[in-house]
Formats: structure tokens, C-alpha cells, sequence
């Protein structure tokens, strides 16, 4: 490690109770991978677990009618089905493989055990096509989470699904609730950026050079304003999606006159940060990442490759609103989703969120639960960039021809983040939440164009972590680094 890293001083549709669960718990314990560590000690019982089984194979989806590809799912479901928990259950989720090749789960944001965290060739190895793996760990602290495979490009076939742990006391009150989960759509297989790239010159498109914007409305603190740029690439995505539908044939959402609806917003999308926005009612925010902050009102707010935001509400306005999900990165046509109050018949929504309002920025998320104040015990300064469509690096170094990054149980670190490249970068942190001005997240967007966003996080889970950015794409081509507890 350089000086200049260190300095001595974290089917289409929703369900709202959905838990899928193993047929017989006694056949879980065959013909199973387990890791080191794994097993759980002798004084817990397998009643105290809640038992789930994920099935990965080919199948097909239909985000509109007539519109139907092949891809790759969990248990039949696009998205996959709900993992629902109570704070402080314990989780034991069999996945088997029926894929060509191998595959994992990441449990994307709550602090699982490091054997548990599935990052092939950090963690574990791949579960091979054809065989099962066993995770298990305790579901805490409550929140809004993923769960999607952390294996190349799968992600981007549709392998993901929300994972929710519920609070024993919210300090917010609502009605009802409901998962509205965001993606881009790609029909066809996912390839890497530089064949995508070829892909583009063979077709006249003149390589990463497309048109498109970004930024548009985003506060400071959150990207730059109304800054325009091409060059950035994304893969021929047919469409964007709220929970696994296309504008066409809309998911719908329900609520009555005088109710509280809290929405769990979900990202995991590959490679499209969304402007969500929804006709005739203003976004409470309540939770960020699944920690709980101050409750703040907004118009719109930008939400980022594995990034979650909770949001209430309020059910003034009977009607059928538009819920507009609007790419960052990109020129796709946005998302939309339909609110419902109860009694209102017809497909024609009223008009679509207004571009003008107050967006939400970084810096008006107050956890409230912050990291106690401290000085940090080691500082890492760490410039994202990117070299060319194969190649996006941190600190010149591409994943895994890189130098981890070491750190020591119980010590306060803090990244520097520098964005010297030309697109927007959510990077998340492996296993720890980390504090970043007054919020406590996971995943935060880096803006492009010189952005700069430090971070507080307490190496208090050891293992081998993975740091990366959560645009899918750039992942593969390098944007990661390991963090090392020594």
C-alpha cells in the first residue's frame, strides 16, 4: 500500500408478507456447501431459524404482455420473491444451483458474517450448477435489504430480490406498506463493457461516444446541476422497470384518502441511477440504506445502483398518479408505475410529476443512530477513474491486480473518495455501515466530474471485505478493492 492510499492519525410484482419457505427442513442438510464457520452452535435449535430455499435456474419473464425473454431467476419470481424477517430472527436460506455455471448471494447491506457475505474468490467459491449451499446468519439490524448474486454479469440476467427485516418499533407510523423495486431491462445476455463498446463501433455508434444527460435537477451534495455529458456507456437496455413491469402494463400500488403509505424504494440495477418522483404527493423520507433518519419531505429524490430509501406517503389526493422513475445515466424512457386509491377505476393517470421541486440531498439525511465522534485511526485516499471501457480503477489498480487495503479490529477508518472520471459511482462497502456527513449508509453515490465524498466507518466485523462500485459494469471491469482486517 502506497503513501498516497494511508495516512496514520461501510415473476414480476411485490408481496407484502411473502416469505418462501423450504418444504422439508429436514432435506436441507443434504448435499449442501457450508463454509467454515458457518455452522451454528449446538445451543440453537433449528426452529429458531426461519428456513428458505432460493432456486436459481432459466426461466422466462414477461414485463409486458407479448414482451417475453429468457433469463436467469430465483424460484420462477422477476424480481425474486420477498425475504421478510422480524428483527433479530435468524435466517437459514438454501440456494441451489440450476444454472450452466456457479453462482452466489450477496445479502446486500446488512452485516452478515463474513463467511456468509458471498463474494466468490474473497469469501467463497461459487456454488457449482447442480449443487446447494447453505447461508445462515441473524437478521439485524432491522431494514430494507438485497439479496442478488455477486457472481460477473448475473446480476443483470435478474438474479436479485428484496430482503426485509422488520423493526420491533418503527418511529415512524403508516397504514400499509409496499416494495417498489427499480431496474433496467436487458432481453438478451449481459456482456462486458468492451465488447459492448466493440458492439457500438460495429453498429456507426462511434464506441462509448452516446447521447444522453445527467444530473438534471440534482442538488449539491448529490451530483452537480443541469451538467450535460456523452460518453458514457450502458448496455442496450429494452426499457426500466418498477417491480419487473414496463411502462406499458404498469405495476400498481394502493392507498386510501387519509392513509399512510410507506413505499421501500429498491435498486438493484445494474448500471441506471433513477429520479423517482410520484404525481400529486410529496416522498417522506424515513429510512436511508434501511438505517432510520429524521424524517425529511421531498419531491423527488435520486436513488442509486444498491442504494434502498423508505419513504411515507400521505393519502390526500384520491386519484391515479403516475409513480415516474426517470434514468440519471442514460437516455431510456422512464419507469412508471400507477398509485391507486381505492375506488378510482380507468388507466389514464393524471399528470406526471413536475422536473421543478426540492430534491433530496445528502446532507438532508440526519441518522438517528449516528457513529459516535471520533478521529479516525487510519485514512485512505482513493481516486476513482476510468482508463477505457475495460478499465475502471481505483487509484490506477483494477480488481483483483490490487493491493488490499488494510485496516485493524476496532479502528475508526475514514475513505476519501475523488471522482476524476465522467460518470456518477455508488460505491458500497462490504459487511459495515459507514457514516458520510450526518447519515449512516452503505452505498453512497461519488458525483463525476472532480466530485468528492469521504466517509466514517468502525472495523468492528472482521474478514475480507469488498469495496467497490455498484454500477455492475464497472465492477466487472475493475472498480474494486479489498478491505483487510490484519
Amino acid at each position: 500500500m502506497s503513501r498516497s492510499e494511508m495516512v496514520d492519525h461501510p415473476k414480476a410484482g411485490f408481496s407484502r408478507r411473502r416469505l418462501l419457505q423450504a418444504g422439508v427442513a429436514g432435506a436441507l442438510g443434504l448435499g449442501l456447501q457450508r463454509l467454515p464457520g458457518a455452522e451454528p452452535s449446538q445451543a440453537q435449535e433449528t426452529k429458531s431459524f426461519r428456513q428458505v430455499q432460493l432456486v436459481a435456474r432459466e426461466g422466462e419473464i414477461e414485463p409486458a404482455p407479448g414482451q417475453v425473454s429468457r433469463t436467469w431467476i430465483y424460484n420462477d419470481a422477476f424480481p425474486g420473491p420477498e425475504i421478510r424477517l422480524k428483527e433479530g430472527e435468524r435466517l437459514r436460506a438454501t440456494v441451489e444451483n440450476l444454472l450452466p455455471s456457479g453462482t452466489t448471494i450477496h445479502w446486500h447491506g446488512i452485516p452478515v458474517p463474513n463467511p456468509m457475505d458471498g463474494v466468490p474468490g474473497l469469501t467463497q467459491e461459487p456454488v457449482a450448477p447442480g449443487a446447494r449451499f447453505e447461508y445462515a446468519f441473524r437478521a439485524a439490524p432491522a431494514g430494507s435489504y438485497l439479496y442478488h448474486s455477486h457472481v460477473h454479469l448475473q446480476l443483470d440476467r435478474g438474479l436479485h430480490g428484496p430482503l426485509v427485516v422488520e423493526e420491533t418499533t418503527p418511529h415512524v407510523t403508516y397504514d400499509r406498506e409496499s416494495n417498489l423495486i427499480l431496474d433496467d431491462y436487458l432481453p438478451e445476455a449481459p456482456l462486458p463493457l468492451e465488447l459492448l463498446a466493440e458492439r457500438q463501433q460495429g453498429n456507426g455508434r462511434g464506441g462509448m461516444m452516446g447521447p444522453g444527460m445527467m444530473g438534471r435537477g440534482m442538488g449539491p451534495g448529490m451530483m452537480g446541476p443541469g451538467m450535460m455529458m456523452g460518453g458514457f456507456l450502458v448496455p442496450p437496455y429494452a426499457g426500466l422497470l418498477i417491480n419487473g413491469r414496463l411502462p406499458s402494463a404498469p405495476a400498481e400500488f394502493a392507498i386510501r384518502r387519509g392513509e399512510r403509505l410507506r413505499l421501500r424504494l429498491f435498486n438493484p440495477a445494474s448500471a441506471t441511477t433513477f429520479r423517482v418522483a410520484v404525481g400529486g404527493h410529496r416522498l417522506t423520507v424515513t429510512h436511508a440504506d434501511g438505517r432510520p433518519v429524521e424524517p425529511v419531505t421531498v419531491d423527488a429524490l435520486f436513488i442509486s445502483m444498491g442504494e434502498r430509501y423508505d419513504v411515507l406517503i400521505e393519502g390526500g389526493r384520491p386519484g391515479l398518479w403516475p409513480i415516474v422513475a426517470a434514468t440519471v445515466e442514460g437516455n431510456s424512457p422512464p419507469a412508471v408505475a400507477l398509485l391507486r386509491y381505492a375506488g378510482v377505476r380507468g388507466n389514464t393517470p393524471e399528470g406526471f410529476p413536475p422536473v421543478a421541486g426540492r430534491v433530496l440531498r445528502l446532507a438532508d439525511l440526519r441518522a438517528l443512530s449516528p457513529l459516535p465522534p471520533g478521529s479516525p485511526d487510519r485514512v485512505f485516499d482513493l481516486v476513482l477513474s476510468g482508463r477505457s471501457a475495460s478499465e475502471w480503477t481505483i487509484n490506477g489498480e483494477i480488481w483483483p491486480d490490487a493491493e488490499p487495503l488494510q485496516i485493524g479490529a476496532g479502528e475508526r477508518i475514514r475513505f476519501r473518495l475523488f471522482n476524476r472520471s465522467f460518470m456518477l459511482h455508488p460505491m458500497h462497502l462490504h459487511g459495515h455501515f459507514f457514516q458520510v456527513g450526518a447519515a449512516v449508509k452503505d452505498t453512497v453515490i461519488v458525483p463525476p466530474h472532480m466530485g468528492r465524498i469521504e466517509f466514517d466507518f468502525i472495523a468492528d466485523n472482521p474478514g475480507r471485505w469488498l469495496f467497490h462500485c455498484h454500477n455492475l459494469y464497472h465492477l466487472e471491469a475493475g472498480m474494486a478493492r479489498e478491505v483487510r482486517y490484519i
